[in-house]
């Protein structure tokens, strides 16, 4: 047992008076849940969800070669990015295992926000600061300058309008802007991790609570209601978005992960674990490793992490994540198994649950794509 106590977040009197269900996560006591999971999950697909998220690590890299020091770092083209965009990208170690999944926000000239999954953000930070020796630019651990409020769902524009004269209509998918939401400073971001259309907004801690319950008002007409850590991985399952530590790790490379497209070996410069992903992209062209596909029961038993995926008696892949999804009524998964039974449709794959070979069908990714 850890002696190190939790972390806490601006909101979490907040939390505790709504009847939040709380739970250690990564260090952090976090919202689980208010009340059902379901009701939230449905919530978000349907009207808003609000989420406190002030548990992920932001990273500051500022100065003349911040661009270049994160072009280094990372395995994307940060240099690429434009003034007010931002990019999903990874940080790898040298072998090319991945030490997390990052958003990269370009906030000026010579000014980025890294923000990593609250899990990894210590290490992400180590990395970047050992990384950045020899460029000219700063590395600031900024985790305790920023709470971060998401507020998701296909409500959620008219919900944000109503409380800032930000130019949200022009604010792009993966965009970023500086504005001001019922009177608190922010930066207004286009991004999220449920499938839907939504915001992240960054904040100064103090202003978090006010924030909050000023975004809670003017939801209440259309629906919107507080959502907890659960419904959020049911969200991200749906959309197939991968959580690290399930569908991704130090000993997958981005290639093995069918995240290959974030690694850009065509910018300037080396990067670190350039040599050992060139090499990964090969094997990946030739013979691809284990595939990540979705699985949707054909019964109602629920896979979990770690179960083995089974076909004609052999174990052919293990399960990274699964939960009954809402949305299509039925349990799903997503699972790395072999390129052999990775085509959706293929005939005879199940999951072992507790000894008993469960069918399962094999789909393509995501299982939830919301009407745009």
């Amino acid at each position: 047992m850890s002696s190190t106590p939790l972390r806490h977040t601006a909101l979490d009197a907040l939390h505790r008076s709504l009847g939040a269900t709380m739970t250690d996560f990564a260090g952090w006591d976090m919202p689980l849940r208010y009340g059902s999971e379901r009701d939230e999950h449905n919530a978000v697909r349907t009207r808003a969800g609000l989420f406190d998220l002030s548990h992920m690590g932001e990273i500051t890299v500022t100065g003349p070669e911040a661009a270049r020091l994160l072009n280094y770092a990372l395995v994307g083209n940060i240099a690429s990015v434009g003034a007010g965009r931002a990019r999903y990208t990874m940080i790898c170690r040298a072998d090319g295992g991945i030490l997390d999944d990052l958003i990269v926000y370009r906030l000026g000239e010579t000014e980025y926000m890294v923000v990593a999954n609250a899990s990894n953000a210590q290490v992400v930070l180590d990395a970047l600061v050992e990384r950045s020796a020899g460029f000219d630019a700063e590395v600031r651990d900024d985790r305790d300058a920023y709470a971060l409020i998401a507020v998701q769902g296909p409500e959620s524009p008219g919900i944000l309008k109503s409380l800032t004269d930000a130019d949200l209509d022009g604010l792009k998918y993966y965009a970023g802007l500086p504005g001001t939401v019922a009177g608190v400073p922010a930066l207004i971001a286009r991004t999220g991790y449920t499938g839907e259309d939504g915001f992240e907004l960054f904040v100064k801690p103090e202003h978090a609570v006010e924030l909050w319950q000023a975004l809670t008002k003017a939801g209440e007409g259309v629906g919107l209601v507080p959502c907890g850590l659960s419904c959020r991985d049911t969200l991200r399952l749906e959309a197939g978005m991968p959580l690290y530590g399930h569908e991704l790790s130090t000993s997958l490379t981005p290639f093995d992960a069918g995240l290959g497209r974030v690694v850009k070996f065509d910018k300037d410069g080396d990067f670190v674990g350039r040599t050992a992903l060139e090499a990964a992209a090969e094997r990946a062209a030739s013979q691809p490793p284990r595939v990540l596909v979705g699985l949707v029961a054909e019964g109602r038993r629920v896979p979990r992490a770690g179960y083995a995926v089974v076909a004609g008696g052999e174990v052919i892949g293990e399960v990274t994540s699964g939960a009954p999804s809402p949305t299509l009524g039925k349990p799903i998964a997503m699972a790395y198994v072999d390129a052999a039974h990775a085509a959706p449709g293929t005939p005879g794959v199940g999951v072992d649950i507790r000894g008993s070979h469960e069918p399962y069908e094999v789909v393509a990714l995501p299982f939830y794509k919301r009407q745009k």
